[in-house]
């Protein structure tokens, strides 16, 4: 079970508007998916299915607890709930996780999955390590509207949203996957009283520390999911992320900016990639929508962003497009005439079939990288990482496509035949 859907919104794209809409698609067995419900939707379908208010009240801190802190998927195991208790939550109750079509690794160590919905759709999630921290790169959306010109993913029709469940379920599987759930056992408890007692579980030092929403999809368009799935992903009792290891990437969505900072209080990072006009409409179409000037100016006003909490302005790099010293300095202008606290990551593109860009020279690179340096404003080269498995930075497009209920019914009954 999910929220109900959020209202839908107007997305720029071939089409304007083009709704969204995301119905859950019911479980055959008829149970419920637990995975992505807070606390209080927990509580909730407990209700529905029985409980009183009491015992609603009592089994959601549990098996919130089981669900996002220990990472368990088998109600059986969760050993502080009686076992009539645990018999029947698993005849209610499922804690999904996407399917793994594919799983690459990279030779530089980053990994790629390849995941698919229960609708038989597919997109991706990739984690990147490093010394000192690990991020995952999570999707919100099942292809984009965006039509950005320099991502592959840009390329994609958009399908739909992704639920709060599926953007969780990346951060569960890449637990599972690093092994990083508390070792241990629950400590017992009377089944009619509610127990406080802490666990006799230990965590080892994380390999995953960071979230970045920068994967397939413009989260602000599917904004009511992401904030839902994030506070679930920051609540203290389970997976406990802090919101400043959570970063949210945004093309320039403006309407949803304010209330992304009010409502979530993540990090932005902005996908600016140009400093005119006429090549920023190029490569983020969504510019002639939303331009330069009025997405600077929402991003000094974005809550939260200081000195110590600097927005992150993203720049592809791309050969003799966006990349001259006058660029540069341009940007400076821009960021320094708006006064915004800011850093600038600049992301060597990276190529994909079809593409005509080709990446700005090492030197140009860092030439560009001088003159931001210079003007005050932090701008590190990011070092492309999973390029060989088509996991970096605008890389990221799945072989989803919309499928007709006729070909999705064909699809299922010769699946069922090969079984059969």
């Amino acid at each position: 079970m999910q929220t109900s859907a959020s209202p839908l919104m107007p997305i720029p794209g071939a089409i304007d508007p083009v709704p969204v809409p995301r119905a859950v698609t019911p479980r055959e067995d008829g149970r419920v998916d637990l995975m992505g419900l807070s606390r209080a939707q927990i509580k909730s379908v407990f209700e529905e299915a029985g409980l009183d208010a009491k015992a609603a009240k009592l089994r959601s801190k549990q098996i919130f607890h089981w669900l996002y802190h220990r990472g368990e998927t088998d109600f059986d195991a969760m050993t502080d709930l009686a076992k009539p208790m645990r018999g029947w939550m698993a005849e209610r109750f499922v804690v999904g996780r996407p399917q793994v079509v594919e799983a690459q690794v990279s030779s530089d160590g980053t990994r790629k999955w390849l995941l698919r919905s229960d609708d038989g759709q597919d997109y991706e999630m990739v984690f990147i390590p490093d010394a000192d921290r690990g991020t995952l790169c999570v999707s919100s959306q099942v292809g984009c509207t965006l039509n950005c010109s320099f991502c592959h993913t840009g390329t994609m029709r958009l399908v739909r949203n992704l639920t709060p469940g599926e953007i969780v379920g990346q951060v569960m599987l890449a637990r599972d996957a690093l092994g990083e759930w508390p070792k241990g056992s629950m400590a017992s408890a009377n089944d009619d009283e509610e127990s406080d007692e802490a666990s006799h579980s230990t965590s080892d030092g994380r390999m995953l520390t960071n979230i970045v929403m920068m994967g397939m999809g413009e989260p602000l368009y599917n904004f009511d999911h992401v904030r839902d799935a994030l506070k679930v992903v920051m609540d203290g009792d389970g997976l406990a992320l802090s919101k400043r290891r959570i970063t949210l990437s945004t093309s320039g969505v403006i309407p949803m900016m304010a209330r992304a900072g009010e409502e979530i209080g993540v990090n932005l990072a902005v996908s600016l990639h140009g400093v005119t006009k006429d090549v920023r409409d190029e490569l983020v179409p969504l510019n002639r929508k939303f331009g330069i000037e009025a997405l600077l100016a929402a991003c000094a006003a974005y809550p939260g962003a200081n000195n110590a909490r600097r927005i992150t302005f993203e720049y592809v790099m791309i050969k003799d497009k966006n990349d001259s010293d006058a660029d540069a300095r341009e940007l400076v202008r821009l960021l320094r005439h708006y006064k915004l606290p800011a850093k600038v990551n600049l992301i060597p593109f990276n190529p994909w079939p079809g593409t005509d860009y080709e990446c700005s020279t090492p030197e140009r690179i860092r030439r560009f990288s001088d003159i931001v340096f210079e003007g005050g404003i932090s701008a590190p080269v990011r070092t492309p990482r999973g390029r060989d498995i088509m996991a970096a930075c605008g890389q990221l497009k799945s072989a989803s496509e919309k499928k007709s209920k006729a070909e999705m019914r064909r699809l299922a009954e010769e699946k069922q035949a090969a079984l059969g």
